[in-house]
């Protein structure tokens, strides 16, 4: 892989991850635009691995709360007081809402790492969860916050990150959703999508850096790989203060007339060869 190349990634895994568009749809795409194999296991480690780069701007930008997460945490364990806290009660609800995707992630890998990567999935999948978008937006009170979480909503919401697993669909697409047709208010609901995927894409590109160690140097080199990374969180940060100032105002629906554009032009290039699929 070029230098200039592990740049565009990074650039557009940073601004795609955390937006409801679907960051393993776009580096899909934008791999088969540059001529990248797809289907190549070592470029299916780096799009993994440069993840880890959003996830710790993440990490960073929300620091405060997982602090807060943490000592309640510990304190929840010693005293049944500390476990009426929102911060024991947080921290409960992003480790249940986190199972979910550990198992079925790793019972549905070798599916997700091959036949889903093709891009009628991805095409497939933006246009059909934009659907869900707007219906969530629809049906919405937004009448529940942080505060009044509860471990069904947060386990709920896990679930439906996994059906993020298939390329398209959009990891906070589907988290945002179903949080909104659980009735939490739009940031609440975006803010716990973070949260869940910390851990969620954290495991995943540590687990792919060390899997396939040997793949991304033989076909990416770590060097465009640590490019990747340093880009992806630059441009994340931004990423995750503009998500997050626009929905306190702004519907996540406005996003399904890109996603439906997307996954049309997708639909015109593959149905007149221009490209293929996989």
């Amino acid at each position: 892989m070029e230098i200039w190349q592990a740049v565009v990634l990074g650039v557009v895994e940073g601004v795609t991850e955390f937006l409801p568009v679907s960051s393993t749809g776009h580096l899909t795409i934008t791999e088969k635009l540059m001529g990248i194999p797809i289907d190549d296991k070592g470029v299916t480690a780096f799009t993994a691995v440069i993840q880890v780069g959003a996830i710790i701007a993440a990490i960073i930008y929300f620091r405060t709360d997982i602090v807060r997460f943490i000592t309640g945490f510990v304190k929840g364990l010693r005293s049944a007081e500390a476990r009426q806290e929102t911060g024991w009660k947080m921290a409960i609800n992003v480790i249940i809402g986190s199972l979910p995707i550990a198992v079925i992630g790793l019972l549905f890998k070798d599916l997700i790492e091959g036949e889903l990567r093709s891009l009628w999935f991805v095409a497939g999948a933006l246009v059909v969860w934009s659907l869900v978008m707007v219906i969530a937006e629809h049906l919405a009170t937004q009448k529940v916050g942080e505060a009044d979480l509860t471990w069904k909503d947060a386990l709920i919401i896990g679930l439906a990150q996994c059906i993020a697993l298939i390329p398209g669909v959009s990891r906070s697409g589907a988290t945002i959703s179903v949080g909104l047709l659980r009735h939490l208010d739009r940031v609440t609901a975006t803010r716990l999508s973070f949260f869940l995927g910390i851990p969620a894409l954290a495991a995943a590109g540590i687990l792919e850096g060390v899997q396939r160690a040997g793949e991304v140097s033989e076909t990416v080199g770590w060097g465009p790989a640590a490019i990747g990374t340093v880009v992806s969180f630059v441009v994340a940060y931004a990423s995750i203060a503009w998500l997050l100032k626009f929905v306190a105002s702004n519907s996540i629906a406005t996003f399904v007339y890109y996603r439906a554009a997307v996954g049309g032009i997708i639909v015109a290039l593959l149905w007149g060869g221009v490209i293929s699929a996989t």
